[in-house]
């Protein structure tokens, strides 16, 4: 019931973090994440099928260590959210099975939820409500939109501008093989750039030009640029070409979200994603929003990477509106646009 205070708990299942997390009244009372990044490393990037099965071996325990955390038991919980989409299909089918036998044999109501979403909802749970209207920045790596929010848990999310191509966090990834990097490529490009100097390298601002898409993104040229250096008989030094990409990815991404909340006359920009873990993007985003007279908003950076607590805190705002529940034959869609915050049933519309 809408209004009704409901511990929610939420399990991510994605890509290659388990996780669950527990909210009430948009307050984190306890999260737990399992990662299997570690076995990805070796082969440069995400297994599937790895995923899928350490998803299984890992979504009970990390349940169970979510609720010792929070200091609840399991029959506390009023209602479970679980991602239905996008993300790997093998992946999304554990968290989802899960999902549904803790809302079943709970009786309580189970709710889809859309993983992007999920990094939209969890600020509030560092900083409170969202403003209405407010631009969101998603930076991670498979997706980057600029987006403007209204209600979360009702109303339609609309795209100002996605990617092309790849995502900001897949070109820090892909560059970062180039550059012979380790796996994963955004937090190994962020501690190489560290050493560099940012000027040593220029690299291009996709669609930055007069003319060109204002809130469009494309960053596969930038992982080209990058190769094309190395091929030089004199290339630059890794920690400058690091450092020089990590500039222009933050500077076309800080640039465009700014100018989509002057354009809008929105005075408050979210930054969320994987990719919001960015030392270089957050601290220009810091800079230019204060320039520009905006309150920008940052989860921590423990909550930027996929975890539970983002979807329990969709389920947590759903809950709240009176949004329905998702029938039990809810299915999962891995590669799901995001209109709302709610897949398998609309959350409830203005």
């Amino acid at each position: 019931m809408a209004g009704v205070s409901t511990v929610v708990l939420g399990i991510e299942s994605s890509c290659d973090e388990t996780g669950a997390g527990l909210v009430r009244d948009g307050r984190l009372l306890g999260h737990a994440v399992a990662s299997s990044m570690a076995e990805h490393a070796r082969y440069g990037g995400v297994v599937p099928e790895i995923a899928a099965r350490a998803h299984v071996h890992a979504v009970a325990p990390v349940v169970t260590e979510a609720l010792d955390r929070a200091g609840l038991g399991l029959a506390e919980v009023g209602a479970v959210a679980v991602t239905a989409g996008p993300g790997l299909s093998g992946a999304l089918q554990v968290g989802l099975a899960a999902a549904k036998g803790y809302a079943f044999a709970l009786g309580v109501p189970l709710y889809g939820v859309h993983h992007l979403a999920g990094h939209v909802a969890v600020d509030t749970l560092a900083h409170g409500p969202l403003p209405d209207p407010c631009v969101v920045l998603i930076v991670s790596g498979g997706h980057t939109s600029l987006l403007l929010v209204r209600d979360l848990a009702r109303d339609r999310i609309v795209h100002l501008g996605d990617t092309r191509d790849d995502a900001a966090g897949e070109c820090f990834d892909k560059t970062a093989r180039i550059l012979g990097l380790p796996y994963p490529g955004g937090p190994a490009i962020d501690r190489t750039a560290r050493a560099g100097d940012p000027a040593a390298v220029r690299l291009p601002r996709p669609l930055s030009g007069p003319g060109e898409d204002p809130y469009g993104f494309s960053f596969s040229g930038l992982k080209t640029a990058a190769a094309r250096l190395l091929e030089r008989p004199e290339p630059p030094a890794t920690a400058d070409l690091a450092a020089g990409l990590q500039e222009a990815v933050a500077d076309v991404l800080t640039r465009k979200a700014v100018r989509a909340c002057l354009d809008h006359g929105v005075g408050t920009l979210v930054v969320v994603g994987g990719v919001a873990a960015n030392s270089r993007v957050r601290e220009l985003a810091e800079q230019r929003c204060a320039a520009a007279g905006l309150t920008l908003r940052v989860p921590p950076r423990e909550l930027c990477t996929d975890n539970g607590a983002m979807i329990a805190a969709v389920g947590d705002l759903l809950h709240r509106a009176g949004a329905p529940a998702a029938p039990f034959d809810l299915a999962i869609d891995p590669s799901a646009p995001l209109e709302y915050a709610a897949l398998g049933r609309p959350a409830a519309r203005r």
